[in-house]
C-alpha cells in the first residue's frame, strides 16, 4: 500500500477517534456532580445579597442570611439550568457543542468572564514556547549524547554520564524546580536568573534583542525542569539502539572495509537507530505542549496547566471541553507525525498489512 493511501486512512480514522474522545469526556464532565449550577447556588446561599444576575435577569432577596437561602427557588434553579444549557438532554447539548466547536466557537468562560477562545489565546504562547523549546533541546541533546555514549561504551565517560542523567531523572521535577530557584535565583547562593514569570516588568521598553534575551533568561530554569526527565530515557534508548545496530552485518561489513567505528555509526547505523526514537516522538510532543501544573505554579507561568486546574476547580465546562479538544487534536496529530517520522527513517516499511 502506498504511504499516501495509508496517510489518508489515518486522517479519516482521526474523525471517529476524535468523536469518541469528545463524547466520553463530554459525558463525564456534564454528568459529574458539583457543576456550575450547584456552584452558583452555593454562592447565592453563602452570599449576603443572594442574587442571580449576569445579563439574563436577576432575582434578589430583601436581606442577608436566610433571605439568601430563600432566593434559591425552583424558578431560580430553572433559570440557572437554562443559562448554562442544562435544560436540554445531554445528547442535545453535545451536538450543539460539537456544531459550535467545528467553527472554533467554544462558548463563554464562566470563570474568566470572556470568550473561551480569548482565554486560550492568552495562555497559548507560554505553552507553545516551552513546548517547542523543550522538544528541540531534548532531541538535540539526547541524540548526540546517546551516540557518544555508544561509541565510548564502558568507558569512564559512559559511566559518569549515565550516573548524571539517572540522578536527574530520579529527582522529581517540582523538587528540582524549588532547588534551582533556591540556588540560582533566590539570592541566597546566586542571583543569576529571575524567580519566575516569562518576562521582566519593563521588557516592553527594551530593544528587540534585549527583549529576546530577557525572555530566554526567564525560560532557563523552568525549561530545565521541563526537559530533564526526558533526558535519561531518550539518551539510553539512543545508546542501546546504536549498540544494537553496530552488531548487524552491514555495519561489520563497513568496518571490514576500513571505516572507523564512529564513521560506520554515522554513515550506516545512525538512521536505523532512530526508529525507536521516531515511534515515541508523538507522545513527547503531546507531553511538552500540554504543559505541567506544578512547574507553572513554581515558576509563576500562566499556561495550559494552570488554566486546566483553575477551570476544573471552578467547573468551567466550556474551558474544560476546549482543552479536551486541543489535547485530543495534539495527541492525534502527534501520533500521525510519529508515523511520518517512522517512514522517513525507515523507508522499508510495508503498509500493505496495516
Amino acid at each position: 500500500m502506498d504511504f499516501r493511501i495509508y496517510l489518508l486512512r489515518r486522517l479519516l480514522l482521526m474523525i471517529p477517534t476524535f468523536l469518541g474522545i469528545t463524547i466520553i469526556n463530554f459525558a463525564f464532565i456534564q454528568l459529574a456532580p458539583g457543576g456550575p449550577v450547584e456552584a452558583y447556588i452555593s454562592k447565592i446561599r453563602y452570599s449576603s445579597g443572594g442574587s442571580v444576575d449576569g445579563g439574563e435577569g436577576a432575582h434578589s432577596d430583601a436581606g442577608g442570611g436566610s433571605g439568601a437561602k430563600a432566593a434559591v427557588t425552583k424558578e431560580v434553579i430553572e433559570e440557572l439550568n437554562k443559562r448554562y444549557g442544562f435544560d436540554k438532554p445531554v445528547h442535545v447539548r453535545y451536538f450543539t457543542w460539537l456544531k459550535n466547536t467545528l467553527t472554533f466557537e467554544f462558548g463563554y468562560s464562566h470563570t474568566f468572564g470572556k470568550p473561551v477562545m480569548e482565554v486560550i489565546k492568552s495562555k497559548f504562547p507560554v505553552s507553545v514556547r516551552f513546548g517547542v523549546a523543550g522538544f528541540l533541546i531534548t532531541y538535540m541533546v539526547c541524540i548526540p549524547l546517546g551516540i557518544l555514549k555508544a561509541v565510548k561504551d564502558g568507558t569512564a565517560f559512559d559511566t559518569a554520564s549515565s550516573v548524571i542523567v539517572f540522578l536527574l531523572y530520579s529527582v522529581p521535577y517540582y523538587m528540582l524546580g524549588i532547588l534551582l530557584i533556591h540556588v540560582f535565583a533566590g539570592g541566597q547562593y546566586f542571583d543569576w536568573f529571575p524567580l519566575g514569570g516569562v518576562r521582566s516588568l519593563d521588557s516592553e521598553n527594551l530593544p528587540l534583542w534585549a527583549r529576546i534575551k530577557d525572555q530566554v533568561w526567564h525560560m532557563v530554569l523552568p525549561l530545565t525542569c521541563f526537559v530533564v526527565n526526558s533526558f535519561a530515557t531518550l539518551t539510553i534508548l539512543m545508546k542501546n539502539s546504536i549498540i544494537e545496530e553496530v552488531k548487524r552485518d552491514y555495519v561489520r561489513t563497513a568496518r571490514a572495509k576500513g571505516l572507523s567505528q564512529g564513521a560506520a555509526i554515522l554513515r550506516h547505523a545512525f538512521r536505523n537507530a532512530l526508529v525507536p526514537l521516531a515511534t515515541g516522538i508523538g507522545g513527547l510532543i503531546a507531553v511538552f505542549f500540554t504543559s505541567n501544573l506544578l512547574i507553572e505554579t513554581i515558576f509563576n507561568l500562566d499556561g495550559f496547566g494552570k488554566l486546566f486546574y483553575d477551570a476544573t476547580l471552578q467547573r468551567d465546562y466550556p474551558v474544560l471541553m476546549a482543552q479536551v479538544v486541543i489535547g485530543a487534536m495534539l495527541g492525534l496529530v502527534a501520533q500521525l507525525l510519529s508515523d511520518v517520522a517512522y517512514v522517513m527513517v525507515d523507508p522499508r516499511i510495508n503498509y500493505s498489512k496495516t
